[in-house]
């Protein structure tokens, strides 16, 4: 399970020793900076190798190896944008050729943050699961050397249509909407679509990403689309270029010429990576845990990108064949070539061209310095950000059109950040600002702000070259609080920092009210819409000097040191935190009307100050409900500390239906109702989850078998045992890897979690095992598992059977019961059709799709338009036993409190076992 334990703040600097930009420039550069410190890291000069930290540069980003990719980048002004539907989607190989090898600005958008899907690495799924996987992603973005957008809209699960996925998302608008406001703000030349927009692309958010992409190639460029953006200062801008992929297949080696219109070598070996462009990007790539691609990897041998041109603004650019060499054909990314761009007006600024000329030639003259050292490029890439200020100014005040304006301040803005980095690197410069804090005991404990609060932060500046110092230090104010910073020495500097006390929380910009219905999020803050998160909560800067050159900024995100689980020194970005966080425990209750109702409810409280007087914790109940006691005082002696508090509940009356509990603690006129989790992993960034301080209660009308026993192995990890305790059954968890000696007829039950077989050895390995618990009279309830082709060659069913794709993704989709006169359908609960009603996101999935005569199917079930399929429930009797198969999405139906699900589940369990039940 991953451990997910337990609005961003716009950052206001002190001014610049510079002004008169112009309001145009200094967005521009800051949108670029903020852009680059989204998720950045402390200044740091390069180190020995050491264990992967998600905050520290990659090596092949720091010392001269990252001096030598930011001078590529400065050479060109070529920018590309790919569009997927999911993390995971992304053709990593292609984005690090073009961004590592080729030097063009790449930006990666992502539809969803893959919130619907399977989590191979836990039980978290639905919102907190989208959280994971924009960590996962961007740690991949880090290999890729890529920015990151997200839309609104929501991964609601597999989609076998483009139709549909749009029905869900509510037409075209609210995707195309983010995706046309991510082209008017990146301004890539290329347009790069991952899918192709057709039935090949399978899922349908994959053929609806494609489609939206091919519509927004146009739709940016027109000011009557989205008119709104154009209000807020946005401009229409027109790619050049737009190409779409799966042309040949995806991981194809060859593909036929007339499918293709460029074929991008992205196997071949860099020096400076260390490997191939795509074994770098699957590096990355293997930290997507969730996606189960923690093992991928490929040789070093020849592979290719494919992509076919479908749309253009240009003219010609394919040879004879029909073919290009790369993404550029037709396209001027030289600097110069900037003055092209500007048509008629570039008359108007006749200068402009030899000023462009002339920063190029400092570029390349930092690019041959670079050679004999690092150091000997500060000169000419000082001189070369000179001329980007001046040529800044000079456009800024010249005569043109606010769109030719625009387009060559954002790329002169682009390069002033990439040419304030390259100067960091070529310094050697140093730079980091920590909390002046006692290290946490564990992730849980790490200090954060709160409100009001004051806290200290040191900012220290080092290089090893002596003609290069800090001049001045300053630091950010989160959200109109206070920095006040005091000298403690050379290169150091110490800031009493306190937050506004309207400070906003460090925690996403949107949120979904009912995760498990809704698909498209709803964003809290519009000042972040369609980035990964809000920026940190807190930045530092250094301005550094070196005693021939104009000065250049330094800046880095403020940290927090605290001991990781296992001990180890770590660090993450200060975050800013509520005062006190409180969480119901767990978070969903299943209640049996058979039960006289009464239920326990446990309050978590984590209090991040030390509190000046008792605080006050009580439930907030339904009409009718009580709760003993009414109330307990809530006291910390310490920041950071977790206590938990107990309550009695009794319903007004116990019918099925649903309900709502939630939890309020009061503390000098302050009322807090919400809590948060740390989302972290020790190969990913942290982050953290904010939900409601409420319990969703199901009130179930359930019979369960007297005195059996199930034995659960669990698998990538369900809720699927708390909702069978909590129901009142006996069930006892089976570590895999204690299988082997584990005394299986102590139980009338066994089941084996999903994708067990997927990710539990110990499992495969002891099958036979599992088959003669069956033979001897035991019932075995195998869930689904993803890898059909491992599956199906280790024969894990007891009679023949192929585990196939099939599946069910629409979750009203009618259900035939098939045997109705089995006695899955009445032992000991009755099943009718109103037990398939209210199911969520889907029926099932991995169905079994050929079985032998020995197995009896029990369900049918169809998405629109397709045939039954009947491999979701199987059953078959194996010796004195009984083995169930079934692809049937029970983790997710129970947690979210279906109950005829429930009731369904627990007829499975008690196959074989017919005996007195409890219940109604």
């Amino acid at each position: 399970m991953l451990p997910i334990r337990a609005q961003g703040n716009p950052i206001a600097m002190r001014k610049s020793r510079r002004g008169g930009q112009g309001r145009r420039t200094r967005r521009s550069v800051l949108r670029a900076l903020s852009l680059a410190l989204l998720l950045t890291l402390p200044l740091r000069a390069e180190a020995p190798p050491k264990a992967y930290d998600p905050y520290a540069p990659l090596p092949q980003d720091t010392g001269a190896a990252g001096l030598k990719q930011m001078l590529l980048r400065l050479q060109t002004t070529a920018r590309l944008m790919q569009t997927t539907a999911h993390p995971d989607d992304e053709d990593g190989g292609m984005l690090t050729l073009e961004s590592r090898g080729e030097g063009a600005s790449v930006l990666l958008m992502t539809l969803t943050r893959g919130e619907g899907g399977q989590n191979k690495t836990g039980s978290n799924l639905f919102d907190v699961l989208g959280v994971v996987r924009t960590l996962e992603q961007l740690t991949s973005d880090r290999y890729y050397a890529v920015e990151q957008r997200f839309s609104r809209v929501a991964d609601f699960g597999y989609s076998k249509s483009a139709d549909e996925t749009f029905q869900k998302w509510h037409g075209h608008d609210i995707a195309l909407d983010d995706m046309v406001r991510v082209i008017r703000t990146f301004r890539p030349d290329v347009l790069v679509a991952r899918f192709s927009g057709t039935e090949r692309d399978g899922h349908g958010h994959h053929q609806a990403s494609a489609i939206l992409t091919k519509e927004a190639f146009r739709a940016a460029a027109d000011p009557n689309r989205f008119p709104e953006q154009i209000k807020e200062g946005l401009q229409p801008w027109q790619p050049k270029k737009l190409y779409i992929g799966n042309v040949c297949g995806f991981g194809a080696l060859t593909c036929p010429p007339e499918n293709y219109t460029v074929k991008l070598a992205t196997g071949v070996f860099n020096p400076a990576l260390g490997m191939t462009y795509v074994q770098f990007a699957i590096t990355g790539l293997n930290h997507e845990l969730s996606q189960g691609l923690g093992n991928i990897s490929v040789d070093g041998g020849p592979h290719f990108a494919f992509y076919k041109l479908v749309d253009s603004v240009l003219p010609p650019t394919t040879d004879k064949d029909g073919h290009e060499k790369d993404f550029w054909d037709g396209i001027d990314t030289s600097l110069p070539g900037l003055a092209a761009r500007l048509g008629d007006e570039e008359k108007d600024i006749p200068w402009l061209r030899t000023d462009l000329a002339e920063l190029q030639k400092k570029i390349g003259e930092a690019s041959a310095a670079a050679q004999k050292d690092s150091y000997s490029a500060v000169t000419p890439l000082s001189e070369a950000s000179e001329i980007n200020f001046k040529l800044t100014e000079k456009i800024s005040h010249a005569e043109l059109s606010s769109a030719a304006k625009d387009t060559l301040l954002a790329v002169l803005g682009n390069e002033r950040t990439n040419l304030n980095a390259a100067l960091n690197l070529a310094a050697g410069v140093d730079f980091r600002a920590v909390v002046n804090a006692p290290a946490g005991s564990d992730p849980d404990h790490a200090f954060m702000a709160v409100p009001g609060q004051t806290f200290d932060v040191t900012a220290n500046f080092s290089s090893p070259h002596k003609e290069i110092e800090a001049r001045r230090f300053e630091i950010g104010v989160i959200a109109g609080g206070t920095a006040t910073g005091t000298k403690s020495g050379p290169g150091s500097e110490n800031f009493r920092v306190t937050p506004s006390p309207n400070a906003q929380y460090t925690r996403p910009y949107w949120h979904r009210d009912d995760p498990e219905v809704e698909s498209i999020n709803k964003i809290d803050d519009p000042r972040y819409v369609t980035y990964p998160f809000p920026p940190p909560a807190l930045l530092a800067q250094a301005t550094v000097e070196e005693n021939r050159h104009s000065p250049w900024t330094a800046a880095a995100t403020c940290m927090v040191k605290y001991k990781d689980a296992d001990g180890n020194d770590a660090e993450r970005p200060l975050a800013v935190a509520l005062a006190f966080s409180i969480a119901l425990e767990p978070s969903t209750e299943i209640i049996p009307v058979s039960d006289d109702g009464t239920t326990q409810i446990k309050v978590g409280v984590r209090g991040n100050i030390i509190t000046a007087a008792e605080a006050l914790l009580q439930l907030k109940l339904p009409n009718g409900w009580s709760a003993e006691p009414k109330s307990l005082p809530v006291s910390f002696s310490q920041t950071g500390q977790l206590k938990e508090f107990n309550f009695r509940v009794w319903p007004s009356a116990t019918k099925e239906g649903r309900a709502q509990i939630g939890a309020v603690l009061s503390y000098q006129g302050s009322s807090y109702d919400v809590g948060y989790t740390v989302v972290t992993r020790p190969d990913l960034p942290t982050f953290y989850y904010y939900q409601p301080a409420i319990q969703r209660v199901s009130i179930v009308d359930v019979r369960v078998p007297s005195n059996l026993k199930v034995g659960y192995i669990m698998g990538a990890g369900d809720d699927i045992p708390t909702v069978l305790q909590q129901i009142g059954m006996s069930v006892t968890l089976i570590p895999a890897e204690k299988l082997a000696s584990e005394n299986l007829g102590q139980f009338g039950t066994i089941v084996v979690g999903i994708r067990a077989y997927d990710t539990q050895k110990d499992v495969t390995a002891n099958n036979k095992k599992l088959l003669d618990y069956v033979a001897n009279g035991g019932t075995l309830v195998v869930q689904y598992n993803t890898g059909v082709g491992d599956f199906n060659s280790g024969h894990f069913t007891p009679y023949p059977a192929t585990l196939a794709r099939g599946r069910v993704s629409v979750e009203e989709a009618p259900v035939e019961i098939l045997a109705p006169d089995d006695g899955v359908f009445h032992y000991p609960n009755q099943i009718t059709q109103k037990d398939f009603d209210g199911w969520v996101q889907e029926r099932g999935l991995y169905f079994m799709d050929q079985w032998d005569n020995n197995f009896k199917p029990l369900l049918a079930s169809h998405d629109p338009g397709e045939q039954p399929l009947k491999g979701g429930l199987l059953k078959a009797q194996y010796g004195k036993g009984i083995y169930i198969y079934t692809g049937y999405a029970f983790f997710r139906q129970l947690p979210a409190g279906v109950p005829g699900a429930i009731r369904l589940y627990v007829n499975l369990l008690s196959a074989g076992h017919e005996a007195p039940v409890s219940g109604r």
